[in-house]
This record gives structure tokens, C-alpha cells and sequence, in this order.
């Protein structure tokens, strides 16, 4: 009976960590759609709102990394808030943002405080003929499609949103501005900005499910058609600022006998 109550017990654990686990996948699942809908309605406030409050937080985007809260509120309520909609909260007449969020695989570590998304998104934007002279856009419509390698963190129970990592690779001819100088410019400009025609792979963030392996850096690479892949430029990178550390990576999980592999990640082993 006592080996049997044990057994019992045992049982009842590995349950509860693996319903936590799932709980957890499914909470950051909607954590960043909800970021997705904000965005499309240009509900910049309740957009920054999802970001931690750590001070290791930022966004990269287009060549340039935004850090912290006050460099994530600069893009947002800064940048993004009065090019679009001259400064309110909330949407313009005519103006679409459609973010279309999809191929979401989600991994959080044992601890239950931080997590990892890959996720691919395509996005309809434009502007309506009837705001053609009102709009800074004037009258113009496009498709955008990318990839977020994003990071998320548990702060006092709630998961939000911590280190978020953009591919842009836009459907259309990019007109991107330099935005390196003036008030609503980044905290520093990166090397990557991961625009299309480069076709060169945003690195993973877990390992092949089945061999437990990493994708080699040369396998990242986009050489040209017949070209030697040592002629190519150098694999993209999900590489952290200078004194950053990955929480909780390189853990595993175990869960009935098992061993689920977390966060293989390319830069910080």
C-alpha cells in the first residue's frame, strides 16, 4: 500500500508540472497575440504595457535595438504613435495594420518564469483613397512577412513580453529611413537588419526534435545560387547585449520518464 501511495504521488507531481508547463505555453501564446491586436489598432499604450518592467528588456527592429522600458516606449509612443496616428492612442480613419500572427512554437523553461516563441507573422497595410491628403502615407498599401524570436518573462505571476527580436523581411521596396539620430532614434544601431532579399535564417531557439541537434551556422547561411556558402555573409545572430544573460536556458524538463531539451541557443551556450 505505501509503495503504491508513493507511486501515486509521483504520478500526481509529474501531472502537475507538465499542466503547468502547458498552462504556460498557452499563456504566452495569447500574450502575444493580444500584443498583435493591440498593435493593429495602434494601441501603442497597452502595447508597451505587455513589456517587462526588467531593465534587460528590448526590441530589436530594422537594424536598431530599443532597451528598457524608456527605449520601448521611444518606438512605440514615440516613433510608431506620431507617424501613424499623429500621436493619439487608438486608430485613424483609413488606416490598416492587419498583423496576422500564425506557426507559433512555444518553450518555457522548468522554473515557470521565462519562455521562448518562435512565430511567423504577415502583415496587410495601407492606407483608404479617402485620406490620401490627410495621411503622412498618402495613398499606399503593402504586405509585410517576418519571424519573432522573442523571449518572455513571469513578473509577479503575470507573463509579459521581454526581449522581442523582428525579422522584417517586407513584401514590398523598403523606403527605411535612417532613424539614428533625434529624439525617437534607438539606443544603438546592430548589424542585422534582416531585410529581404536576405534570406538568411533567423536562428532557432530550440534544437531538432528528433537528433537533439543544433542547425550548423553554415546550414543559416544564403549564399548565392551556386555560390560557396564561405563567400556568403556571416550567419544572422540572436546574440544579447554585452552583460546579458539568458535565464533559465540550457535547462530540460523531465516529465514521465522523458526529457524535453530547451533553448539550445546559438550565441550563449
Amino acid at each position: 500500500m505505501d509503495a503504491d501511495i508513493a507511486e501515486l504521488k509521483k504520478e500526481v507531481s509529474l501531472l502537475r508540472k507538465e499542466l503547468s508547463r502547458v498552462s504556460d505555453e498557452a499563456e504566452v501564446r495569447k500574450v502575444h497575440f493580444k500584443y498583435g491586436y493591440y498593435l493593429d489598432k495602434c494601441l501603442y499604450n497597452e502595447v508597451v504595457d505587455m513589456y517587462a518592467d526588467h531593465p534587460d528588456a528590448y526590441v530589436e527592429f530594422l537594424g536598431s535595438r530599443y532597451r528598457g522600458k524608456a527605449g520601448i516606449k521611444r518606438l512605440y509612443n514615440g516613433r510608431f504613435q506620431s507617424t501613424f496616428v499623429k500621436g493619439r492612442n487608438g486608430p485613424v480613419h483609413g488606416f490598416l495594420l492587419d498583423h496576422i500572427m500564425m506557426q507559433d512554437i512555444v518553450d518555457v523553461d522548468p522554473s515557470g518564469t521565462h519562455a521562448w516563441c518562435r512565430m511567423r507573422a504577415l502583415m496587410q497595410a495601407g492606407t483608404h483613397k479617402s485620406v490620401r491628403e490627410t495621411h503622412p502615407r498618402g495613398h499606399v498599401q503593402w504586405w509585410e512577412g517576418g519571424l519573432y524570436e522573442n523571449e518572455y518573462l513571469k513578473e509577479n505571476g503575470v507573463w509579459k513580453l521581454f526581449r522581442l527580436v523582428a525579422d522584417q523581411g517586407e513584401l514590398r521596396p523598403l523606403a527605411h529611413k535612417d532613424v539614428s539620430r533625434g529624439s525617437l532614434g534607438p539606443d544603438e544601431i546592430i548589424e542585422q537588419k534582416m531585410l529581404w532579399p536576405d534570406t538568411r535564417v533567423v536562428p532557432f531557439h530550440y534544437p531538432h526534435p528528433v537528433t537533439g541537434k543544433r542547425v550548423s551556422d553554415d546550414d543559416l547561411r544564403a549564399p548565392n545560387y551556386g555560390q560557396d556558402v564561405a563567400e556568403a555573409e556571416a550567419p544572422l545572430s540572436l546574440a544579447l547585449p554585452e552583460g546579458q544573460k539568458r535565464q533559465g536556458e540550457g535547462n530540460t524538463w523531465n516529465s514521465e520518464g522523458s526529457v524535453r531539451v530547451l533553448a539550445e541557443l546559438v550565441e550563449n551556450p
